[in-house]
Protein backbone atom coordinates (compact mmCIF):
# COMPACT_ATOMS: atom_id res chain seq x y z
CA UNK A 1 0.00 0.00 0.00
CA UNK A 2 1.28 3.49 -1.00
CA UNK A 3 1.58 6.03 1.73
CA UNK A 4 -0.69 9.41 0.13
CA UNK A 5 2.12 11.93 0.45
CA UNK A 6 4.51 9.25 -2.01
CA UNK A 7 2.19 10.80 -4.46
CA UNK A 8 3.01 14.23 -4.21
CA UNK A 9 5.35 16.63 -5.30
CA UNK A 10 8.78 16.90 -3.87
CA UNK A 11 7.74 20.75 -3.23
CA UNK A 12 4.36 19.75 -1.17
CA UNK A 13 6.33 16.66 0.59
CA UNK A 14 8.72 19.41 1.95
CA UNK A 15 6.27 21.47 2.88
CA UNK A 16 4.19 19.18 4.58
CA UNK A 17 7.19 18.55 6.74
CA UNK A 18 7.64 22.00 7.45
CA UNK A 19 11.49 21.91 6.27
CA UNK A 20 13.13 24.55 4.00
CA UNK A 21 15.45 23.17 1.04
CA UNK A 22 18.61 23.29 2.52
CA UNK A 23 17.47 20.91 5.53
CA UNK A 24 15.10 18.89 2.75
CA UNK A 25 17.12 18.24 0.20
CA UNK A 26 20.94 17.55 2.00
CA UNK A 27 19.62 14.72 4.15
CA UNK A 28 19.36 13.02 1.05
CA UNK A 29 22.97 13.95 -0.32
CA UNK A 30 21.13 16.48 -3.19
CA UNK A 31 21.96 20.10 -3.13
CA UNK A 32 19.79 22.99 -2.32
CA UNK A 33 19.98 24.32 -5.94
CA UNK A 34 19.58 20.91 -7.23
CA UNK A 35 16.83 20.21 -5.30
CA UNK A 36 15.28 23.69 -6.38
CA UNK A 37 15.34 22.24 -9.91
CA UNK A 38 13.65 19.52 -9.39
CA UNK A 39 11.00 21.00 -7.11
CA UNK A 40 10.46 23.47 -10.59
CA UNK A 41 9.53 20.30 -12.69
CA UNK A 42 12.91 19.38 -13.97
CA UNK A 43 13.17 15.46 -14.02
CA UNK A 44 14.20 13.16 -11.21
CA UNK A 45 16.61 10.50 -11.73
CA UNK A 46 15.14 7.59 -10.06
CA UNK A 47 17.47 6.77 -7.25
CA UNK A 48 17.23 10.45 -6.15
CA UNK A 49 13.20 9.33 -6.17
CA UNK A 50 13.69 6.75 -3.74
CA UNK A 51 16.18 8.24 -2.00
CA UNK A 52 13.36 10.97 -1.11
CA UNK A 53 11.03 8.12 -0.80
CA UNK A 54 12.90 6.05 2.13
CA UNK A 55 13.98 9.65 3.50
CA UNK A 56 10.86 11.27 3.97
CA UNK A 57 8.06 9.58 3.36
CA UNK A 58 8.88 5.60 5.06
CA UNK A 59 11.10 8.12 7.65
CA UNK A 60 13.82 5.73 7.41
CA UNK A 61 17.04 7.06 8.79
CA UNK A 62 19.74 6.20 6.44
CA UNK A 63 22.59 6.23 8.68
CA UNK A 64 21.20 3.56 10.79
CA UNK A 65 20.77 1.14 7.81
CA UNK A 66 23.46 -1.51 6.89
CA UNK A 67 24.30 -4.14 4.51
CA UNK A 68 23.50 -6.86 7.13
CA UNK A 69 19.72 -5.62 8.32
CA UNK A 70 19.11 -5.86 4.23
CA UNK A 71 20.03 -9.37 4.18
CA UNK A 72 18.31 -10.39 7.37
CA UNK A 73 15.06 -8.93 6.24
CA UNK A 74 15.51 -10.95 3.03
CA UNK A 75 16.47 -13.83 5.01
CA UNK A 76 13.25 -13.84 6.60
CA UNK A 77 10.87 -12.97 3.73
CA UNK A 78 12.20 -16.25 1.93
CA UNK A 79 12.75 -18.83 4.95
CA UNK A 80 10.27 -17.50 8.03
CA UNK A 81 7.23 -15.30 6.37
CA UNK A 82 4.89 -16.32 9.02
CA UNK A 83 7.64 -14.46 11.14
CA UNK A 84 8.50 -11.61 8.97
CA UNK A 85 4.63 -10.87 8.96
CA UNK A 86 4.04 -11.13 12.82
CA UNK A 87 7.11 -9.11 13.02
CA UNK A 88 6.06 -6.46 10.61
CA UNK A 89 2.50 -6.50 12.06
CA UNK A 90 3.99 -5.69 15.21
CA UNK A 91 6.01 -3.20 14.18
CA UNK A 92 3.14 -1.25 12.58
CA UNK A 93 1.85 -1.15 15.51
CA UNK A 94 4.26 0.08 17.60
CA UNK A 95 4.71 2.94 15.00
CA UNK A 96 0.93 4.03 14.86
CA UNK A 97 1.23 4.04 18.35
CA UNK A 98 4.58 6.17 18.81
CA UNK A 99 2.80 8.34 16.13
CA UNK A 100 -0.39 8.80 17.89
CA UNK A 101 1.65 10.14 21.26
CA UNK A 102 3.54 12.74 19.10
CA UNK A 103 0.49 14.05 18.15
CA UNK A 104 -0.93 14.00 21.12
CA UNK A 105 1.96 15.57 22.53
CA UNK A 106 1.98 18.30 19.50
CA UNK A 107 -1.38 19.01 20.63
CA UNK A 108 -1.03 19.65 23.75
CA UNK A 109 1.94 21.95 23.42
CA UNK A 110 -0.38 23.98 20.62
CA UNK A 111 -2.68 24.73 23.06
CA UNK A 112 -0.26 25.53 25.82
CA UNK A 113 0.64 28.33 23.70
CA UNK A 114 -0.90 31.39 24.20
CA UNK A 115 -2.80 33.22 21.49
CA UNK A 116 -0.18 35.60 20.93
CA UNK A 117 2.17 32.83 20.26
CA UNK A 118 4.67 33.39 23.08
CA UNK A 119 4.78 30.76 25.80
CA UNK A 120 6.02 31.22 28.96
CA UNK A 121 9.04 30.28 30.69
Amino acid sequence: MRSPESSLSPREIRRRLGLNQEEFWTRIGVTQSGGSRYESGRRMPKPVRELLRLVHVERIDLAKVRKEDVEIIDRLKSQHMELYQRLRKAARVTEKKTTERGSERRQRVVRSVPRNGHAHA
